[in-house]
């Protein structure tokens, strides 16, 4: 893992989200993208070298559609960059971790990510990001 990729925070909407990080610390957005098939609206803004993704649900059943509804709005998950994601996810298994899904699924800007299960990463939701530049 070369560096961490960014911080997920769930939001019922990206616009009210904004008036904290572009109305109040002058910070632009980088650009908006809905994810269909996993149900989400992502803003990512740029703070030094880390980013933030707000994430918005885009219909009831989304990926984070539960979430918000059971533990509201807030730090959803950190995700860090890997060179190899498949090499990865058999390294985690290998270790006892737990992904929560067996393929990688797509992100955001063509990335393909997958997620370790919380319980195995001290209750952190951890993303494993391969970009493919």
């Amino acid at each position: 893992m070369t560096k961490i990729d960014h911080i997920g925070v769930v939001v019922k909407s990206i616009e009210d989200a904004l008036k904290v990080y572009s109305g109040l610390l002058g910070i632009e957005p980088l650009g908006y993208e809905v994810v269909e098939e996993r149900g989400i609206k992502v803003c990512f803004i740029q703070i030094g070298d880390t980013k933030i993704e707000l994430l918005q649900p885009t219909r009831d059943d989304s990926e984070i559609s539960a979430y918000l509804e059971k533990k509201g709005e807030g730090l959803h998950h950190i995700a860090y960059c890997v060179e190899d994601l498949k090499e990865t996810m058999t390294k985690a298994k290998d270790l006892g971790l737990r992904p929560l899904s067996d393929e990688p699924k797509p992100g955001a800007h063509g990335a393909i990510i997958a997620f370790l299960h919380p319980k195995m990463t001290n209750s952190v939701l951890t993303e494993l990001v391969q970009h493919n530049h």
